[in-house]
């Protein structure tokens, strides 16, 4: 009979040796007997926080993660890292702090990971950030690694109504219109958001939790399981069962996380109609890969997937809603049988992504969620890249549900989110302006604050359509209209878009894919050679720090982009 294979591949140099009795004594106090330093050492993340309901019932999900490890074969330990609920941070200074955060909780991961010398992860993440965060970590550490999403909460009722956090964002405007009283503003207030998981829609949350789907590294099925539902705590338990036998097996994230392996979680994204983050947090996950990702490829297979998914926010229905008619992968079987998938990519599983669909059902006959191929809503994937003299390096916009394609009108610009939000309440933007909105990218924000808040305010006050909005910055999944974010390069490293004024023309075509200003070459240039980089905001403390490193949003916003340089 052969001997078992020590699946110690790093947590050995602390499990072993006479010198090593010191750190075995720490690690006896939190429970570990004789027969657990024979084991792999198993890290569970969790992001647990009661900061957000997208998180916070991962603390019982953890405990779950870690007793499948235990069964397995490993040694779980449980650390925690930190969340930031985009919802409570947006709209004011804090929504600097969300994307920042994503660096945040990939670094604390790889750093616990690191120094106590585990041999593989679970992590499981709620909240926009925690998901691209976990994957980034897994990424770097090149450990055998497993992810599981939080999930999804289910919709609020009101006056017999499904709705969501999007919903209490248009409130806001409809209230300021005088459309809705405060009784009515309170009762919306209170019912959108009726327990755990994240935001109900096609938004950033589930969006990434989808792609990881698509990309091999979670759990199949995981990133449409609700919140509150039984089977999450199962899912949980098999990740720390499979973290262990990815370690028998030498699978490892960097063999799951291939260029097609990105390619298949672009096209899922596409499918569903989801968040424009899916740019910055997949060009992010595969640069801690090794993996080059650029807006190209996010085109090229825009061009061939078409957009099926009837999600909010610019369709009818909620995540929840998707789970009952197959998830994720019925819609990914439906691909996979379309050709748009590549289905030889290893998963988490140890099978490829063609064998797991293949013990997936299909969709629920005669489900409204999901159009067929020949109905899609679009022939092609509703997230485009658009470049121009205002968006050189890039930028994207969500043509979902929108009824125009090509959009001109005479700039306003503004500097920062609060002298925009000023202007739209005092009734300044009408019909036909392009509010500009800049200096609020990566490095201007810094951090790069969505714009739900003002394209809420938009929708409310049913400027939708009738308004386009453009920043440097990014929205929120939720957002929906004609808006163009990610603007590269941003104002705060000499873009284009920082040479704009107030009175400019501006001209936006989507089919085209063009951003342009209808500004003469003579007259951008003295305007460039009156451009001064304006001063930073923070001077000390990490939103200082982030500034300093961090990189475009056409790659991704990381801050490890130019270390070697």
């Amino acid at each position: 009979m052969s001997e078992e294979k020590d699946l110690r591949i790093r947590s050995k140099v602390i499990s072993e040796g006479a010198n090593r009795v010191p750190n075995r004594s720490m690690l006896r106090a939190v429970g570990f007997e004789d027969d657990d330093f024979k084991k792999p050492m198993i890290g569970i993340a969790s992001t647990w926080s009661e900061v957000t309901p997208c998180n916070v019932h991962i603390d019982a999900l953890a405990r779950k993660a870690k007793a499948g490890a235990d069964t397995g074969g490993g040694a779980p330990m449980i650390f925690n890292t930190i969340t930031v609920a985009d919802g409570i941070a947006m709209g004011h200074e804090g929504m600097n702090y969300s994307l920042p955060s994503r660096e945040v909780i990939a670094d604390s991961i790889e750093t616990v990971v690191g120094a106590e010398r585990m041999d593989g992860v679970v992590a499981i993440g709620g909240c926009d950030k925690t998901t691209p965060a976990c994957i980034i970590s897994m990424g770097r550490l090149n450990l055998p690694a497993v992810y599981v999403y939080g999930g999804t909460i289910a919709p609020g009722k009101l006056d017999g109504k499904d709705i969501d956090i999007v919903n209490s964002f248009e409130a806001v405007g409809q209230y300021q219109e005088g459309q809705i009283d405060d009784a009515q503003l309170h009762r919306v207030e209170c019912s959108a958001c009726p327990g755990a998981g994240a935001c109900g829609g096609m938004y950033t949350a589930n969006t990434m939790a989808s792609a990881v789907e698509a990309l091999g590294m979670s759990i199949p099925g995981s990133s449409s399981t609700p919140a509150v539902n039984d089977y999450k705590e199962k899912e949980c338990e098999q990740a720390g069962e499979l973290v262990v036998e990815l370690l028998r097996k030498d699978i490892y994230p960097r063999d799951i996380m291939t260029k097609k392996a990105f390619e298949n979680a672009i096209t899922v994204v596409m499918a569903l109609g989801g968040s424009t983050n899916a740019f910055l947090h997949l060009t992010a996950m595969a640069h801690s890969a090794g993996v080059d990702l650029s807006y190209d490829d996010f085109e090229r297979v825009r061009e061939k997937v078409p957009h099926i998914a009837d999600l909010k926010p610019s369709g009818k229905y909620v995540m929840q809603d998707l789970y009952e008619v197959g998830g994720v992968p019925a819609v990914m079987k439906e691909l996979l049988e379309a050709g748009l998938l590549h289905g030889d990519c290893l998963t988490v599983t140890g099978k490829t992504l063609a064998e797991n669909l293949n013990e997936a059902p299909g969709l629920k006959e005669g489900q409204q969620v999901i159009r067929s191929m020949e109905d899609a809503f679009k022939k092609t994937g509703p997230l485009v890249v658009m470049k121009g003299n205002l968006a050189p390096d890039g930028a994207v916009a969500k043509m979902s549900g929108q009824k125009i394609s090509r959009f001109e009108g005479v700039a306003k610009v503004y500097d920062n989110e609060a002298d925009a939000t000023t202007a739209i309440e005092a009734g300044e933007i009408v019909e036909g302006d392009v509010l500009v909105i800049r200096n609020v990218g990566p490095k201007g924000g810094p951090g790069m604050p969505e714009m739900l808040s003002i394209t809420a305010m938009i929708v409310g006050r049913g400027l939708n359509g009738k308004v386009a909005l453009l920043t440097d910055g990014r929205f929120s999944g939720g957002s929906h209209g004609f808006v163009i974010g990610h603007i590269a390069p941003e104002a705060a490293a000499g873009g284009p878009i920082g040479l704009l004024q107030t009175g400019d023309t501006v001209t936006l075509d989507s089919e085209t894919q063009e951003i342009n200003m209808e500004v003469g070459g003579e007259e951008l240039e003295r305007r460039r050679q009156a451009w001064t980089a304006p001063e930073p905001r923070y001077k000390t403390g990490i939103l200082a720090k982030y500034a300093k490193l961090v990189s475009s949003s056409a790659r991704g916003a990381v801050t490890d982009a130019d270390l070697d340089q």
